[in-house]
């Protein structure tokens, strides 16, 4: 196994509880720490047997740019599950999303949800 890590990939977008979080939007950031079952690819030094990481940062930026959605939760299984599902070689995905302005009553720097997602569970 080996690990394919894609850190702090800002997008801008409109998630959130709050009506002013939708109408203003904000940045988003995402880091993606894929575990990769390798087969042959790195052998072989082959892109088809492994994440193409390009293809990966597409995938992420089409969910979190897409609908709105109320909870970062929701958006880092939607995350995990795709890329998951796009590349059959990824054995777990661990995605973080956090949420610089996040609207609390205090000063943070922000707020980040980390979900763990096991490949195996998606039968």
């Amino acid at each position: 196994m080996y690990q394919i890590r894609m850190m702090n990939c800002a997008f801008f977008a409109r998630h959130g509880v709050f009506d002013q979080e939708e109408f203003l939007g904000q940045r988003f950031y995402v880091d993606a720490v894929l575990t990769v079952d390798p087969g042959e690819a790195l052998e072989n030094d082959s892109i088809e047997g492994t994440v193409d990481y390009g293809e990966a940062f597409r995938e992420i930026e089409a969910i979190v740019t897409g609908k709105r959605r109320f909870l970062i939760e929701a958006i880092a299984l939607e995350i995990a599950k795709a890329l998951c599902s796009r590349f059959p070689q990824i054995v777990t995905a661990d995605i973080t999303v956090r949420k610089p302005n996040a609207p609390v009553p205090g000063v943070l720097d922000y707020v980040e949800v980390r979900v763990v997602h096991d490949a195996a569970t998606d039968g």
